[in-house]
């Protein structure tokens, strides 16, 4: 628990299911800014030659006559991050199933507010960029990172609400599965139909697994792998085979909340039933109860719980500091900054990160609550929202990932995306954090 000792305090209010959670994305949000700020570094200084060419390195893996082989950049983009998106892919699921998004009623508000914050900063950018050379990036700007939006939050402690973080989980939750599917409609170059029905067939299976109620990870693992492959081969991302897998890890344990405390107690009674020697050792049938202890509280777990929660911490300090690393170190000339800034491709960007998700997660959520389809968020104020919806415009992670999907080798196009997207997004957050802190009241004080 150390590890978040600084800013502890801040979950003391938040709800239980959600505190893990908010756990994660804050510790991933603060690595994420330290790993962003050393690839920067390491690519304007003399190491940049030996950081891109470390990135450029060919790992290669053989079977026989089969091989593959590719560059760390792109086992980290491909590899690593299907671990990421499998993370997304258990959240999204948790959140539709027990979740804020499992009433309607409070999930309308974060639903609709999320849709705006989508639709409108594409609308914007391809106002900018219709007819050009970057229109392919209208998917850029309507992501948003939800580590380094909910580390914001949550660091502003009681001035905000449980409710506030709340929508802004669910609201980010929704915008992960819009850029999910975005990318798998729009970002296929073209389809391999064999290897896709093959992955295809190995998501039956695991399906399979599921319906049959088989609740050991291992099996879903090598299948997920089987159909990562497959994935790979069909010109369909690889990493949305993570999501996919996600959807087919069972959410229901073995042993329910009543059995597990009825035969938990049992147990118990009958491991104190023993009695204590004089030097204290356990009696074998001791070893046993305890063992058998243990695996009932495996059981009154569901394997997705027991996947998120051990897979967090991974994903937050290996995969998502890996990416950063790999994804943000760009050489910055400062003399041209300010023309790459204006380039449409950059100035669309920023447009669509700022006012887009501002205007459409912050303008519809007033919408909704005006009409009376949504209501505010508990111990809110729209002047909050208005703030919440600049944290909205933090597109890091997966808008650097859509970045490169659209502008698959236009390293030009890229530069300029990559650029437009940290500028976005330091000044999205900052102008968020500082009107949550210092402007928007909160709503006991009004």
């Amino acid at each position: 628990m150390k590890l978040y000792a600084p800013w502890e305090k801040a979950f003391q209010k938040v709800a239980t299911p959600f505190e893990h959670f908010l756990h994660a994305q804050t510790t991933t949000g603060i690595i994420l800014m330290a790993m962003t700020i050393i690839a920067l570094i390491l690519a304007n200084t003399p190491l940049a030659d030996a950081y891109m060419h470390l990135f450029h390195t060919k790992i290669d893996f053989s079977v026989g006559s089969w091989s593959i082989s590719h560059s760390i950049h792109h086992w980290i983009n491909d590899g690593l991050m299907a671990i990421f998106f499998f993370i997304v892919g258990l959240e999204i699921k948790r959140e539709v199933l027990v979740g804020e998004l499992s009433n309607i009623k409070i999930a309308i508000l974060p639903i609709l507010a999320a849709v705006g914050g989508m639709l409108l900063p594409a609308l914007i950018y391809l106002s900018i960029n219709s007819g050009q050379e970057g229109a392919n990036g209208w998917g850029i700007p309507m992501a948003t990172d939800i580590a380094f939006a909910i580390s914001a939050l949550v660091l502003l402690g009681k001035r905000v609400s449980p409710a506030l973080v709340t929508f802004l989980v669910a609201l980010a939750i929704v915008d992960d599965l819009g850029a999910v599917v975005v990318i798998a409609i729009f970002y296929t170059e073209q389809i391999h139909f064999l290897p896709l029905a093959l992955a295809g067939v190995s998501f039956l299976v695991l399906v399979s697994f599921n319906r049959f109620g088989i609740h050991a990870v291992l099996p879903y693992f090598i299948v997920g792998v089987v159909m990562w492959l497959f994935m790979l081969d069909s010109g369909v991302h690889a990493t949305i085979a993570g999501v996919i897998a996600a959807m087919s890890i069972p959410s229901k344990p073995k042993c329910t909340p009543v059995d597990f405390t009825q035969h938990t107690r049992n147990l118990f009674e009958e491991y104190d039933a023993y009695p204590v020697t004089t030097d204290h050792m356990m009696h074998e049938n001791q070893k046993a109860l305890l063992q058998n202890i243990k695996d009932r509280i495996d059981a009154v777990g569901s394997p997705a719980q027991r996947l998120e929660h051990d897979l967090h911490l991974p994903v937050a300090l290996i995969v998502i500091p890996l990416f950063a690393l790999a994804n943000a170190g760009i050489s910055i000339d400062f003399s041209s900054i300010g023309n790459t800034i204006i380039q449409p491709v950059s100035l669309g960007i920023m447009a669509g990160l700022i006012f887009g998700k501002v205007l459409g997660i912050a303008g519809v959520a007033w919408l909704a609550i005006k009409l009376g389809i949504a209501k505010l968020p508990e111990n809110s104020t729209m002047n909050q929202v208005f703030g919440v919806a600049f944290l909205g415009g933090i597109g890091f992670t997966m808008s650097i990932f859509v970045a490169d999907l659209a502008f698959m080798g236009n390293d030009t196009l890229i530069f300029q995306a990559k650029v437009g997207i940290l500028a976005a997004s330091l000044f999205a957050g900052l102008f968020g954090f500082i009107w949550l802190r210092y402007i928007a009241k909160p709503a006991q004080n009004n």
